[in-house]
């Protein structure tokens, strides 16, 4: 049984895919560029939003435009960050389900640092004991900096820590950790391109992550 389970916030616990799409394509519109579709942003998304919005932009941008329009991205989304966001099903009830077993829950996302905070509150309020998102003191994933700061909030040791998640930064992030990993088929990339990656386990529902945790 693990101490702790980490999650991934954006394809794993909350689908953040519309709003992205509707905050990225306000700020590209703003700044007369090509939108992009939610097949788009799910391709682009898992490196934190200035590499997102580095894809996302056209080929050649400046730097200062490129600032120009992650600022604007920002001034939307800090506003519309959960106006069609939703939790997977069954989300709400595994981490329920998870303290009630005595297991600590955190979230470890390179969204950045105040939407996690705002997320985590407005669907999981006082379900996570600690979450934390990209800073500019910390490195982001797939780096380890996170989940470190995350065990040694919680006084957890890697042993005893799981991480779960949806993507190749995630699965590197748990490996960059010295974590298990639990993938998820559910997130934005899918099953099959986890199973390439190495991934030993894989669960298609949150309901089967619970005794994978607490096995």
């Amino acid at each position: 049984m693990y101490k702790l389970a980490i999650f991934d916030m954006d394809g794993t616990i909350l689908y953040t895919i519309p709003d992205l799409t509707d905050a990225i394509n306000y700020a590209l519109a703003k700044n007369n560029m090509p939108l992009r579709t939610e097949a788009e942003v799910t391709k682009f998304v898992g490196n934190g939003i200035p590499v997102f919005i580095g894809r996302a932009v056209q080929q050649g941008t400046s730097k200062e435009l490129l600032d120009k329009v992650i600022k604007d991205f920002g001034v939307y989304y800090k506003v519309h960050s959960a106006d069609k966001t939703v939790p997977y099903d069954g989300i709400c009830e595994l981490i329920n389900n998870l303290r009630a077993a005595g297991v600590k829950t955190a979230v470890a996302s390179n969204k950045d640092d105040y939407a996690v905070k705002d997320l985590c509150v407005k669907y999981f309020d006082g379900l996570f004991d600690y979450s934390i998102g990209r800073r500019d003191d910390i490195s982001t994933k797939p780096a380890p900096d996170m989940v470190n700061a995350v065990l040694k909030e919680l006084c957890i040791e890697k042993d005893s820590a799981v991480y779960i998640g949806d993507s190749d930064v995630d699965f590197l992030t748990a490996k960059n950790s010295g974590l298990d990993f639990i993938g998820c088929d559910w997130g934005f990339k899918g099953r099959d391109f986890l199973l390439k990656l190495g991934a030993k386990t894989t669960c298609a529902h949150p309901s089967e992550l619970l005794d994978l945790i607490i096995k």
